[in-house]
């Protein structure tokens, strides 16, 4: 196929309710500032010119909500989202994993998933990142690849981290 750039937006999940205590931890929803924010955040998304090819989520509640909100922001249908079980708790290994199964003409994803993981990949992906991810913080890495398997290793770019609470907006090197 040869070289192309390859962006890999890494986000956690918009804050999300502990208000009904009967609720499992997979199946608890967003908050209202959750609601709030994770539209927020795909708007700041689609203002950078970041347009997904494809959005994988986790099957947790509070992710699924969050890739909805988000998708709307951008554009991108509903119907297409790819839930991923694995997503759910994983690991930086596990989330990395599901990246690289990804085909190589999906140039630009979203993974919106859950912390410690994101955090931990998303510094182990870049030397910029100041320790934990907020709730819906994201991270966009760019690398020329050939394929997903090959972003781990390549060198890559921090394109934007932004957050919620980030009152200059967003962050771009």
């Amino acid at each position: 196929m040869g070289l192309a750039t390859h962006s890999l937006t890494l986000m956690r999940h918009a804050k999300s309710s502990w208000d009904d205590a009967s609720l499992s931890d997979h199946d608890r929803p967003l908050n209202a500032r959750g609601e709030r924010d994770a539209p927020e955040m795909g708007q700041r998304l689609k203002s950078r010119g970041i347009r997904p090819s494809l959005i994988l989520a986790s099957t947790a509640r509070r992710t699924t909500e969050t890739a909805r909100a988000v998708a709307r922001a951008v554009g991108f249908p509903l119907e297409f989202i790819h839930r991923e079980r694995g997503l759910y708790l994983a690991s930086p290994d596990e989330i990395m994993a599901t990246v690289c199964d990804q085909d190589p003409t999906f140039r630009n994803i979203i993974v919106i998933g859950h912390n410690p993981g994101m955090s931990y990949l998303a510094n182990a992906l870049s030397d910029d990142l100041p320790g934990d991810m907020p709730t819906a913080a994201m991270i966009t890495l760019e690398a020329d690849v050939d394929d997903w398997q090959g972003f781990a290793y390549a060198a890559r770019c921090v394109v934007g981290y932004d957050y919620p609470k980030n009152a200059q907006g967003i962050i771009t090197r």
